[in-house]
């Protein structure tokens, strides 16, 4: 999940990383208090969950509070990669004397999180990466045991920074690789950290992803954020589809019947078990199917839960069938799931055999769930069948 950039300062702050004055606003009105409690020159972002802010035209300067509320009405206005923004971040300008980058990620070669530093920031770091590779660094660390300052202070003198620039870049690396372990990251990133006319450091921008399996051991930092339970944030806002799918996982403990995600095809999807939810979802579309979504399903989740997701699934407008269909699965009952499957559809008024193009669920208990299906015409495979196979039967039926 992803935070806005206001969120992410946030944390920053709780770690004792030097941020400039600031404060959101959701009106001209309000930017323009801001501006003027601020004092002097002020820069105006829009917090939306995605990058390309500049070039949109969302990040604008203002000199007085006027010019911000003039700012701020312009900014509320622009959709950026489709998104409207949820607020303005009215921030003080500071005189720049250089721009850093830093940032912490997962090295998946070295199965370690990996420092990348530059000493040229501001810019695109993989411009960076490519055309100026002796300004940048990567330095490994053990996320197992607790962080030193001197493997921060390693991956910023290897871009040449010394003297009294050092300390203080460091304390900052130091900060942000701690808050990358502590909070379940996948990325935490400053650019520009920068360094003002006075000598003193300052993170201008942050950017940071969580996992999204640690929102419930984060609950405590996504609360104090007021990051609700049911807000998925992906790289863009919840639709209501995405936050009712949220809200059908959440009301019951049993096993997994959620993590939706919309799209707007014709087709229905109600699949699980771990990568194969990927797999049956690139299968689907491979074989020339529009999904309606993208969902996960599994570890033996209820009959009313399973019922819920699918009656959420069948509730999209223009949603015409249902594939059902997971991976060969040990610890999930084919009976429960077939139960579930089926009340969702006559709940939600529909036949069940006409509504479920196919059924695949290899999985325990799998010749009283397959009887299940036979009373209500339901087309179902078993493990014979690959799940490329299944899906293209699923789509032929959507052109039948």
């Amino acid at each position: 999940m992803r935070f806005y950039e206001h969120e992410a300062k946030q944390v920053l702050q709780k770690h004792g990383v030097p941020l400039p004055k600031r404060s959101v606003a959701t009106t001209p009105e309000e930017a323009e208090t801001a501006a003027a409690e601020i004092g002097g020159p002020v820069v105006l972002k829009s917090q939306v969950l995605s990058g390309g802010r500049m070039k949109a035209g969302g990040v604008k300067f203002a000199d007085t509070p006027a010019e911000a509320k003039d700012a701020a009405a312009a900014i509320l206005e622009i959709e950026i990669s489709g998104q409207k923004p949820m607020g303005v971040l009215v921030e003080e300008r500071r005189a720049i004397a250089q721009e850093y980058y830093a940032a912490v990620t997962w090295d998946a070669r070295a199965k370690k999180p990996v420092i990348i530093f530059s000493d040229m920031g501001g810019i695109d770091i993989e411009e960076v990466a490519e055309q100026h590779p002796d300004h940048l660094s990567r330095t490994n660390f053990s996320n197992l045991r607790p962080f030193s300052d001197y493997i921060a202070k390693v991956a910023v003198s290897k871009t040449g920074v010394t003297g009294n620039h050092l300390g203080p870049l460091t304390r900052i690396v130091t900060a942000l690789a701690r808050v990358f372990v502590q909070y379940d990251l996948t990325l935490a990133e400053i650019n520009p950290l920068a360094r003002l006319e006075d000598g003193t450091f300052i993170a201008l921008d942050s950017h940071m992803d969580m996992e999204e399996e640690a929102r419930t051991s984060q609950r405590a930092l996504l609360r104090e954020l007021g990051i609700p339970d049911e807000d998925t944030r992906l790289a863009r806002p919840p639709t209501p589809f995405e936050v009712a799918g949220a809200q059908v996982d959440a009301a019951d403990t049993r096993g997994v019947a959620g993590r939706v995600v919309e799209f707007d095809g014709n087709m229905g999807l109600v699949i699980g078990a771990g990568g194969g939810s990927l797999t049956l979802f690139d299968a689907v579309r491979a074989a020339g199917g529009k999904p309606a979504n993208y969902c996960e399903i599994g570890g033996n989740p209820s009959v009313a839960k399973a019922a819920a997701l699918t009656k959420l699934v069948l509730s999209k407008p223009g949603v015409e069938k249902i594939a059902v269909m997971m991976n060969v699965v040990s610890n999930t009952r084919a009976d429960i799931m077939a139960r579930g499957i089926i009340k969702g559809c006559i709940e939600a008024g529909r036949d069940p055999g006409e509504t479920i193009a196919i059924f695949r669920i290899p999985g325990s208990w799998e010749d009283e769930g397959f009887k299940i299906l036979r009373k209500y015409g339901v087309d179902f495979v078993d493990r014979s069948v690959s799940m490329h196979e299944a899906a293209a039967r699923a789509v032929a039926k959507m052109g039948a």
